[in-house]
C-alpha cells in the first residue's frame, strides 16, 4: 500500500515537472522581453507581453519599437499606440525610424500624423530624409527637353533641375513628383513665351527661374520647391520664319487662284463679245438686202463697201503677218 502511494506521488511529480518545464519554455521568451524592458527603463508587464502573442502581435517588434522611442525621448507613444498601428496594417519600424529622425532634425511630426502618412502608402522615412537632405528632380526626365517659343518665333529647348524637400504637412493628399515636374515645365514654357526675343532668355536664364518660382508651383503638393536651376538651354528651329514662309506660300496660292478666276472671266467676256460681233456681222447682209429693196443703197455704194471691206481685210492680214515675224525674231 505504501509502495503504491509512493508511485502515485512520483507520477504527479513527473507530470508537474513536465508541465513546469513546458510552461517555462513557453514563457521564457516573454520573460526575456520583460527583463529587457525592465533594464531599459520602460517596463511592460509580463501579462501584456503574453497578451500581444495571443492577439497575433509580434511582442519583440512592439517591445523593440517602444524601447527605441523611449531612449530617443519620445515617451508619449504608448504600447497601445504601437499595437493599434500594427493591427491597422502599418509599418512599425518605418514609423519609429521616421519619428526618431524627425525629432533629431527638429521637424514637427506627431504620432497621429506619422501613422496617417504610413497608412496612406507613403514612405515616411524617405520623406523625412528628403526633408533633411533635399533632393534634385530633373525636369523633364533625363534625355528630354522642354520646347518653348519666344515672341520673335525662335524655339528654345531647356532642361531644368528642381531642388525640393518634402512638405510633411501636405504629404497626405498632396500631389506627387510628377505634378511638380509638369508644373515647372508649364512655368518655363510661359516664361519663355512671354520673352520678346530668344537673346534675352539666353542672356539671363535666371529670369526664367525667377518667374517660375513666383508662380507658387508647389501649392497643394507634397514638396516645397527650394530652387529651379536652368541646366541646359539650346536654340532650336526658327518656328516664326517657317510659319511666315508657309503663310506666304498659302497667300501666293490664293492670289494665283484669284488671278486664274479673273483670267477665266476675261476669256469668257471676250468670247461673249466675239459672239456678239459675229451676230452683228450676220445681220449686215440682211441689212444690205433690205436697203437694196427699199432703194436706199445703189450698186456703186455696194461696190465701194466691198472695196473698203477688202482693203480692211488686207490691212489685218499684213498686221498679223508682221506680228508673227517679230515674234520669230
Amino acid at each position: 500500500m505504501y509502495l503504491m502511494q509512493t508511485v502515485d506521488y512520483s507520477i504527479y511529480l513527473i507530470l508537474f515537472g513536465f508541465l513546469a518545464l513546458v510552461l517555462f519554455g513557453f514563457t521564457a521568451k516573454f520573460i526575456s522581453l520583460w527583463f529587457q524592458t525592465f533594464v531599459s527603463g520602460t517596463p511592460i508587464s509580463l501579462s501584456n507581453i503574453i497578451g500581444m502573442s495571443l492577439r497575433k502581435i509580434p511582442p519583440r517588434l512592439i517591445v523593440t519599437a517602444r524601447i527605441n522611442l523611449f531612449k530617443a525621448g519620445l515617451k508619449s507613444i504608448s504600447v497601445n499606440d504601437l499595437e493599434t498601428h500594427y493591427l491597422a496594417g502599418g509599418h512599425i519600424n518605418d514609423v519609429v525610424r521616421a519619428m526618431i529622425a524627425a525629432d533629431k532634425a527638429n521637424i514637427a511630426l506627431d504620432w497621429r500624423q506619422a501613422t496617417a502618412i504610413d497608412l496612406a502608402g507613403r514612405n515616411l522615412f524617405d520623406a523625412v530624409k528628403t526633408s533633411v537632405n533635399p533632393k534634385v528632380i530633373d525636369c523633364p526626365n533625363k534625355g528630354e527637353l522642354i520646347s518653348a517659343v519666344a515672341k520673335n518665333g525662335v524655339e528654345l529647348r531647356v532642361r531644368a533641375r528642381v531642388t525640393v524637400r518634402t512638405n510633411i504637412r501636405q504629404l497626405v493628399g498632396g500631389a506627387t513628383e510628377e505634378t511638380v515636374i509638369a508644373r515647372v515645365g508649364e512655368g518655363i514654357v510661359n516664361a519663355i513665351g512671354s520673352s520678346d526675343t530668344h537673346q534675352s532668355v539666353l542672356a539671363a536664364p535666371q529670369s526664367i527661374s525667377k518667374l517660375v518660382l513666383e508662380k507658387g508651383l508647389d501649392a497643394q503638393t507634397a514638396f516645397e520647391i527650394l530652387s529651379i536651376d536652368i541646366a541646359d538651354i539650346t536654340i532650336g528651329e526658327n518656328v516664326g520664319a517657317r510659319l511666315r514662309a508657309n503663310q506666304a506660300e498659302a497667300d501666293m496660292c490664293v492670289a494665283k487662284a484669284k488671278a486664274e478666276e479673273r483670267r477665266a472671266m476675261a476669256v469668257a467676256l471676250e468670247q461673249e463679245n466675239i459672239a456678239k460681233i459675229r451676230d452683228a456681222d450676220a445681220q449686215v447682209p440682211l441689212a444690205l438686202a433690205e436697203a437694196f429693196r427699199r432703194g436706199q443703197l445703189g450698186v456703186l455704194d455696194y461696190q465701194r463697201y466691198l472695196n473698203l471691206k477688202a482693203d480692211t481685210e488686207m490691212r489685218e492680214s499684213l498686221a498679223n503677218s508682221g506680228s508673227e515675224a517679230l515674234s520669230e525674231l
